[in-house]
């Protein structure tokens, strides 16, 4: 059976997966709405949907074909990526974390913005100068790309594809994948983007398995907290910036994972594609009746929240002392694992967050993502 399974990868005849939630055909993915994978007779196709916010029926289409094999007839060479891929850029580090959960950090050999690895062996491997920093947009050093020589890039949407630094790196004749996982609303659909990593580096099985981990964990504890918590504990996010609050809204990944670790938003009612901006006294009235306040920005202590407005500090949960920030997994240089793994451990997420919003059901649990905020 291992056998089996092992020749299966890349080969077009990928083990499938309940696909019962859309409806187009043999695609493997479940819960992720931005992209899918098809599998077809010797090749899969990738397809990336709408990869920046306000796109419309915007598609961007791969196919992942075996080193060695034909390419399918009809198929434009510029649209093919030939696995297992060998070199990778990322510009995310929420990619770095799911190559890593593949065992494939070695092919990482440029990133965007060094200072964000929280990864010590990712660290360790642009000190020892294995892995090189681009750049970002404006600053990339396209002449270093070209250097490494990468496979792909793996970048994410923040705009029309044809414009700014992606379309310069393929104007290099360099691959550039669009990554939309921070789009995702459902919080194992932004994990499910790691059946992704496992097409591109034929490790679609241990994809599988992790993948798979990923949602019994998450749904295990997602019922255990909706059977066994009483009341919903209302929740604030973030922290105003000169005097706006960019509310996340109701139908994010955030406010998802609220809900689901047994709270409820303030703002769960709303709905939008992108932050919402708020004057500071609307937010500020609605946010009295806050029980708790998560992700306050850069927060490190209440004096930096007060250093914003003292007002804030009249809220019942700034009395109260329930503020929670999620930078408990920083290093010197600042960067948080929050944004690096946080991607693919979401029920480590789900857990910390009920955890403060429901002590009594995990009396001996410590925070993994979050700390209080004193």
């Amino acid at each position: 059976m291992l056998a089996v399974l092992l020749t299966s990868s890349c080969s077009g005849r990928r083990l499938k997966t309940d696909h019962s939630l859309h409806s187009d055909g043999n695609s493997v993915v479940t819960f992720a709405e931005r992209f899918r994978l098809n599998i077809e007779d010797g090749y899969t196709r990738l397809t990336v949907l709408n990869p920046w916010q306000g796109a419309s029926s915007v598609n961007q289409v791969w196919y992942l074909v075996r080193r060695g094999a034909e390419i399918p007839e009809g198929v434009d060479r510029q649209s093919v990526i030939y696995v297992p891929i060998r070199k990778i850029i990322c510009m995310s580090s929420t990619h770095i974390a799911m190559v890593s959960a593949l065992n494939e950090a070695a092919s990482v050999t440029g990133v965007s913005g060094a200072g964000f690895l929280y990864d010590t062996a990712l660290v360790r491997r642009y000190d020892e100068g294995l892995i090189r920093d681009v750049g970002y947009e404006d600053n990339l050093n396209k002449e270093m790309i070209v250097t490494l020589s990468p496979d792909l890039v793996m970048a994410y949407g923040v705009g029309s594809e044809s414009s700014g630094y992606m379309g310069k790196i393929r104007e290099l004749g360099i691959k550039v994948l669009l990554n939309a996982d921070y789009l995702e609303t459902d919080p194992l659909g932004k994990a499910e983007w790691i059946k992704l990593f496992g097409s591109l580096y034929c490790r679609e099985t241990l994809a599988d398995s992790v993948f798979d981990s990923i949602t019994r964990e998450y749904n295990l504890l997602r019922d255990f907290i909706r059977d066994n918590s009483t009341g919903r504990p209302e929740v604030l996010l973030g922290l105003p910036f000169r005097d706006t609050w960019f509310i996340s809204p109701g139908n994010s990944y955030i406010s998802r994972m609220i809900t689901d670790a047994g709270g409820s938003y303030l703002w769960k009612e709303t709905n939008s594609s992108a932050s919402i901006p708020m004057g500071m006294e609307n937010v500020y009235l609605r946010a009295l009746k806050a029980d708790y306040w998560l992700n306050p920005g850069s927060a490190n202590s209440v004096n930096d929240i007060l250093a914003i407005d003292t007002r804030l500090e009249n809220l019942p949960c700034f009395r109260n002392g329930n503020i929670y920030n999620n930078n408990m997994r920083t290093n010197g240089k600042g960067a948080n694992d929050y944004w690096e793994s946080g991607t693919i451990k979401p029920h480590l997420l789900l857990k910390d967050m009920a955890t403060i919003l429901h002590p009594e059901l995990f009396r001996d649990s410590d925070l993994f993502y979050y700390r209080k905020i004193d």
